[in-house]
């Protein structure tokens, strides 16, 4: 309907299109009221919303900028400046404008902010003297129209390669939406790519490890699949599904994730996801959309078809038994998959199966541990160690296991303490405390709790135990930090003159806990260090506040348990 200009569109729970536009959805969304955010012809994605990510799912759509910084960004619509933000890492350099319309867009991995966005945004860092900033501007501050130059792209923060990652939220709820369901428009008529096709032996259990799987071999193109070995496919018991699946649009497309996926049995609905809109606290849920264990062994992403009673994702619908078949009789029931993308291609994956208990998958013995519960808090101590997984930590019913190893050989205070294993996915960290074998003395406050598989885990005394908050089970023990961090100067040195170079450049690393603080002195006066974390480097851009003539400078870099390092010298302008 038109309501005010603005052109809504609502559809329900089945294979509907609008303007080219597809969504398992009953939510409206405007489709007239946004422009696109960069003028670079032909659109190109490098990353899709929804898309599969190491622990999350990707929040919004990456544009390609043809490997350069530095396009305009424009404002998508009317609004204002509601939030201006720079990282080291996540987004580096990121602005929010707020809509009338109830939305906000969001503009990530920007080089630099438009001229006054820019100067606030100094200002603010020197008044604060801090890099990172995270502001709420007042709506009369910066307002913007549709169209306007607002930053321009980039490559900071965690960016793999130079692009403009763009976002559309819900300013209520901060739930990010699918950009495309506005009309933002990415030319597309090539359907889903079906490449695996899995049978799960659940039989009424948690989803683990243990839970065996077979491949069933696939063949297909251009939106049709079908197996390639049976006809029908005889199960055993309770089973599930899983596939593989990515997607790709016209032009210079990378491997994108898909929108959304269908399953029926014998024509009826009994499981759909569809990554229209989910909100940031359920994104790591992602470990429990997929496949987690063939993930961290094979590196393999299989979407399940079935979900964990733990998972707190809102991208289902049309569950019937969570998605697990149970079949009833020994006829032939019909199967077919639904895979599509936001622009309404769907490719179509049909094969049959029949009950045969011979058919069973062999379910290996899971080794003793101590019952889990995904749906309260839980409590494990043994000699030396403690733990506690809250509620809403775990995606299923646990058997937890857990070992004592020998000491490390070098720079520990404690055995090794093996928390289960790396293959179960947790939504939040757990609660870790491991007690010193030795007395540590002054040395309990640069102590932390270190994994096996490398890092710190962060670590803090706590009535005679070293706590950290662990984000995944693993094997951990107690080690101290008393390094200082390090700086390698790159384009500076004692007596260089600096005159026409526009930037001093340093590295800074930490051997362990982690950098926690960064701060540059100008004839003892505070300056603007920026750093970028992917590349550990740490850079002041000279301006008016230095003049010719000769200058001290001082740095001074802390880590995250106190140790200092300070590197000065004398250069001249």
């Amino acid at each position: 309907m038109i309501k005010k200009g603005l052109l809504f569109f609502c559809l329900g729970l089945t294979v509907l299109s609008a303007g080219a536009q597809q969504i398992y959805s009953t939510n409206k969304y405007p489709l007239v009221d946004f422009r696109q955010p960069l003028d670079i012809t032909p659109v190109a994605l490098s990353g899709s919303f929804g898309e599969i990510r190491g622990n999350h799912f990707h929040s919004g759509m990456d544009f390609r900028t043809n490997q350069r910084e530095g396009y305009p960004v424009y404002a998508i619509a009317d609004g204002y400046v509601s939030r201006m933000r720079v990282q080291n890492s996540g987004f580096g350099l990121a602005l929010y404008l707020t809509h009338p319309n109830g939305y906000t867009s969001v503009y990530g991995h920007l080089s630099r902010f438009a001229p006054q966005i820019d100067r606030a945004v100094k200002d603010l860092e020197y008044q604060k003297k801090t890099f990172e900033l995270d502001e709420f501007p007042d709506a009369a501050a910066f307002p913007v129209h549709k169209g306007d130059i607002i930053a321009y792209s980039g490559n900071r923060g965690s960016s793999g390669g130079p692009h403009l990652h763009f976002e559309i939220r819900d300013s209520k709820t901060e739930q990010t939406i699918n950009p495309q369901l506005f009309g933002i428009q990415v030319p597309d008529n090539i359907p889903p790519v079906i490449s695996a096709l899995y049978v799960y032996q659940t039989n009424q259990k948690p989803f683990n490890e243990f839970t065996p799987k077979k491949a069933l071999p696939i063949a297909g193109a251009n939106g049709s699949y079908k197996l390639t070995q049976q006809t029908v496919v005889p199960v055993s018991g309770e089973i599930g599904f899983g596939i593989s699946a990515n997607d790709r649009h016209n032009g210079a497309s990378g491997n994108n994730g898909v929108y959304a996926i269908r399953l029926e049995l014998d024509g009826k609905i009994i499981y759909t996801s569809a990554v229209e809109r989910f909100a940031f606290e359920n994104s790591k849920a992602i470990n429990s959309h997929i496949d987690y264990p063939a993930f961290m062994t094979t590196r393999r992403t299989i979407q399940k078809s079935f979900v964990d009673p733990g998972n707190p994702l809102q991208i289902y619908s049309s569950l019937i038994n969570n998605g697990r078949i149970l079949l009833g009789d020994t006829n032939v029931h019909q199967v077919r998959y639904l895979v599509s993308d936001a622009k309404g291609n769907e490719s179509v994956l049909a094969f049959q199966i029949r009950s045969d208990g011979r058919s069973a998958i062999q379910t290996p013995d899971e080794p003793e541990g101590v019952a889990m519960s995904y749906e309260k808090d839980n409590d494990f101590s043994a000699e030396g160690m403690k733990l506690r997984l809250p509620k809403g930590t775990l995606y299923n019913d646990l058997k937890l296991t857990y070992k004592v190893r020998p000491k490390p050989a070098v720079g520990a205070y404690s055995r090794i303490h093996q928390i289960h294993n790396n293959l179960v996915p947790l939504h939040t960290g757990f609660e870790l405390w491991i007690k010193p074998d030795v007395d540590m003395g002054a040395l309990k406050d640069k102590a932390v709790i270190v994994s096996t598989a490398g890092g710190s885990q962060g670590g803090i005394y706590d009535q005679g135990y070293i706590k950290g908050t662990p984000r995944t089970f693993g094997s951990y023990y107690i080690a101290v930090d008393t390094v200082a961090p390090t700086i390698a100067p790159l384009n500076f040195a004692e007596g260089k003159n600096m005159k026409g170079i526009a930037r001093m450049n340093f590295r800074i690393r930490d051997n362990l806990s982690g950098i926690k603080s960064f701060n540059g002195y100008i004839d003892g006066a505070w300056v603007l260090m920026e750093f970028d974390t992917k590349t550990a480097t740490l850079w002041h851009t000279f301006d008016e506040r230095t003049a010719s003539g000769k200058h001290d400078f001082k740095l001074v870099v802390e880590d995250m348990k106190g140790n200092t390092r300070t590197y000065t010298a004398n250069f001249y302008r």
